[in-house]
């Protein structure tokens, strides 16, 4: 049996909406997206669809060398899946990608989190309420609350999620560069 890697990625920008939502949670990241690779080239969440408009969002392909991410502190998380569990995720998100005009932010949950009475929207979330409902398709996790009251520090609660890295976000996707810059530097030089 195959088994696969995902990742969960928790930031924090350091935008002023941030700041905002950190003077509510008092936790260190109040963004959560998924990845299928170590790399983070593959990122997804509910976010912004724009870097410099937190109002405007919605279901979102991450792009870690943005201007959104480019200060960013994290949390890196990975978890192990079967090919099953691989592929049920990944084909949820394809179908969400495939309709992602019909999808919202849901801003209106968010004030449901905030008075712990969960408001569930027709094709809408927030990150860490599609991060969850990815999880929660694979058969990853059954979690115990309404998923439109999980917050993003409650992935850092979870036994079987191994930490990767904490830090600067630039530095891990610098270093994944660079390690990729000196397998190709050595793949020329045996082959020279």
């Amino acid at each position: 049996m195959t088994v696969n890697k995902g990742y969960i990625l928790l930031t924090d920008t350091g935008s002023l909406l941030t700041k905002f939502i950190k003077l509510y949670t008092k936790k260190p990241y109040n963004h959560a997206s998924i990845a299928f690779d170590s790399k983070l080239l593959d990122v997804y969440s509910f976010g912004r669809k724009s870097a410099r408009n937190p109002f405007i969002g919605g279901f979102v392909k991450e792009d870690m060398k943005s201007y959104l991410f480019d200060k960013a502190n994290c949390v890196i998380y990975s978890f192990e899946v079967t090919e099953i569990q691989f592929e049920m995720m990944k084909r949820y998100i394809q179908d969400i990608d495939a309709q992602k005009q019909k999808y919202r932010y849901n801003f209106l949950g968010l004030f449901g989190f905030i008075l712990n009475k969960p408001i569930k929207r027709k094709k809408a979330f927030f990150c860490s309420q599609f991060v969850a409902s990815v999880l929660k398709e694979g058969n990853i996790i059954a979690f115990e609350k309404p998923l439109s009251l999980i917050a993003p520090n409650d992935f850092q609660q979870i036994s079987n999620f191994q930490l990767v890295y904490q830090g600067k976000l630039n530095d891990y996707t610098n270093k994944n560069v660079r390690e990729k810059d000196r397998f190709l530097y050595q793949l020329r030089t045996i082959g020279a």
